[in-house]
């Protein structure tokens, strides 16, 4: 099993920026690909963006608007993603996830086969 820590929220005002980061280990970093998510308070964790296995493959949730960047290193076994543009209502916990199973990832599932605990993004007006 592969394990996942999120690093890199914290507050900013609106329209400013954030990189956050998922440093995994145990298994092969390889065989999963990686999809971020966020919660806010009183609202269901939703899905936002999706790297596959190769760094190639990319997905991105509507509300994003070309706002934020998904990306991974092989080499430092981790992921990115890159926050810009920031509003108010981008506040959240931002979980990184991990799956084999491309279809899953993309596939409106929250039953993944890793998750991370999650890094707070507070953006202020």
């Amino acid at each position: 099993q592969v394990s996942l820590v999120e690093s890199g929220g914290g507050e900013v005002s609106t329209g400013g920026s954030l990189r956050l980061s998922c440093a995994a280990s145990g298994s092969a970093f390889t065989d999963y690909n990686l999809a971020w998510f966020r919660q806010a308070p009183g609202k269901e964790r939703e899905f936002v963006a999706a790297v596959d296995w190769s760094g190639i493959g990319k997905y991105y949730a509507d509300f994003v608007e070309d706002r934020f960047s998904v990306s991974r290193s092989n080499v430092k076994y981790e992921g990115y993603l890159q926050l810009n543009s920031l509003k108010p209502e981008d506040t959240a916990v931002y979980f990184c996830a991990a799956d084999r199973n491309w279809g899953r990832v993309v596939g409106n599932t929250r039953h993944l086969e890793a998750w991370g605990q999650g890094t707070l993004v507070t953006v202020i007006s």
